[in-house]
C-alpha cells in the first residue's frame, strides 16, 4: 500500500466521527482475525489493515435488506417486464454502438456474442448506470462480521476484496458496490474479480467500476471461462404435448444443469419447435403466462448464462434481450 493511500486511510478514520466508535470493526474479533490471516499469509502489513477496519462502518441497511425475507417469485409475465423493456433496449442499443469495436474484439477472442455482453450489463446495471451505491468496504465488512448466516462467504469475499485492491493499487474506502458487495458494469463480487477480471484495453489496471472495455473483457471472459460454446444454440421453445415428469422442469435454482438429453424429453411428449439435435443434453422451463405456460429447452449455452446468476427466468431475460438487441443493432 501506498504512502499516499495511507495518509488518505488515517484522514478517512479522523475524518468519520463514526470511525472510532462502536460500529467500526477494528477491535472486532472476527475482524482482528482475518488481519492475522492476511498479514501471515498474504503478508499484509497490520496497521493499515487495522485502520481500513476502522473506517469500515456496519450499516443496519444492510443487514435489513439481506435478512428481508423472501418475496414470491413473480411470474413469468411480471419478471420479464422489470428486464424486457423499451428504455434497456434503447440504452443497449446506445452502450452496444458507442463499443461495438470493443465487443467485436471480444466476441471475436472468446466467441461470446457481443449482444450476450451487453444484455448481461444491461440486465445487472443498466449499463453501468446503477451500479450500487454502498461502499464494498462496508457491504463486506457488516456481512462478514455482522450477518452469520452466511458470515463465511462473506468473510472470504471480504479477503478477496482486499487482496485485489492491494494488487490494483485502489483505495479499498473509495469503492462502491451493491448491498452484498458485488461491483462494477458485471456486478462481480470480489472472487470473480480475481478469477476472470481482464486489464482489456491494456492500461495496467483491471477497471471494473469506471472502464467499459475492461468491464466488456471481463464479461466476456467469465463466460469464455465457464465454456461457453461459439455458435452454440441457447434455447428452443418446445410445445407440451405429453405429460412431462414435473421434476424433469426447473425448480427454482435447482435442474439448471441439464440432465436429459432432447431426445428424452421428446418421447416424454415435449417437443421442440425448432431442429436441434436429440442427443444434446437440455433442460426444461415451464413459464407461466398470464393463461397458461410457455415451454423451452435449454442447452448448455443457456445453462452458461445461469451461472451468472443461479436462475432460469434471468438467462432467458438475457436471452431475450440480446436477441433484441442484436435485431435492433443490425437493422
Amino acid at each position: 500500500m501506498s504512502v499516499r493511500l495511507k495518509i488518505a486511510l488515517v484522514v478517512t478514520c479522523l475524518w468519520s466521527t463514526f470511525s472510532c466508535a462502536a460500529d467500526n470493526y477494528d477491535t472486532n474479533p472476527a475482524a482482528l482475525a482475518l488481519v492475522d490471516q492476511l498479514v501471515k499469509e498474504q503478508d499484509f502489513d497490520r496497521e493499515q489493515l487495522l485502520l481500513v477496519f476502522a473506517s469500515a462502518q456496519r450499516q443496519e441497511s444492510i443487514l435489513t435488506a439481506i435478512s428481508r425475507p423472501a418475496e414470491k417469485s413473480k411470474p413469468w409475465y411480471e419478471y420479464r417486464e422489470i428486464f424486457l423493456n423499451d428504455k434497456r433496449l434503447e440504452q443497449g442499443i446506445e452502450f452496444y454502438r458507442e463499443h461495438r469495436a470493443t465487443l467485436a474484439r471480444a466476441e471475436r477472442e472468446t466467441g461470446v456474442p457481443a449482444e450476450i455482453i451487453v444484455a448481461i450489463i444491461g440486465v445487472e446495471t443498466y449499463y453501468g448506470r446503477n451500479a450500487g451505491s454502498y461502499r464494498v468496504i462496508d457491504a463486506l465488512s457488516t456481512l462478514a462480521f455482522d450477518y452469520p448466516p452466511r458470515s463465511e462467504f462473506f468473510t472470504g469475499e471480504l479477503k478477496n476484496y482486499l487482496i485485489l485492491t492491494r494488487q490494483q493499487g485502489f483505495d479499498p474506502l473509495a469503492l462502491k458496490g451493491s448491498y452484498a458487495g458485488a461491483m462494477g458494469y458485471g456486478q462481480f463480487m470480489p472472487s470473480s474479480y480475481l478469477s476472470y477480471a481482464v486489464d482489456f484495453d491494456d492500461d495496467g489496471v483491471e477497471d471494473i467500476w469506471t472502464n467499459p472495455v475492461d468491464a466488456i473483457g471481463s464479461v466476456a471472459n467469465y463466460f469464455k471461462r465457464h465454456g461457453w460454446t461459439k455458435g452454440g444454440t441457447v434455447v428452443v421453445g418446445a410445445t407440451a404435448k405429453g405429460p412431462v415428469p414435473e421434476q424433469w422442469f426447473v425448480q427454482g435454482r435447482k435442474n439448471l444443469e441439464p440432465g436429459h438429453t432432447v431426445a428424452d424429453f421428446i418421447k416424454a411428449g415435449l417437443e421442440p419447435t425448432a431442429p436441434v439435435d436429440p442427443k444434446a443434453m437440455a433442460t426444461a422451463m415451464k413459464f407461466e403466462l398470464k393463461n397458461g405456460y410457455e415451454y423451452w429447452l435449454g442447452l448448455h449455452n443457456f445453462y452458461v448464462i445461469t451461472r451468472y446468476n443461479h436462475s432460469a427466468m434471468y438467462a432467458m431475460c438475457v436471452y431475450e434481450l440480446s436477441r433484441r438487441l442484436a435485431e435492433r443493432v443490425s437493422s
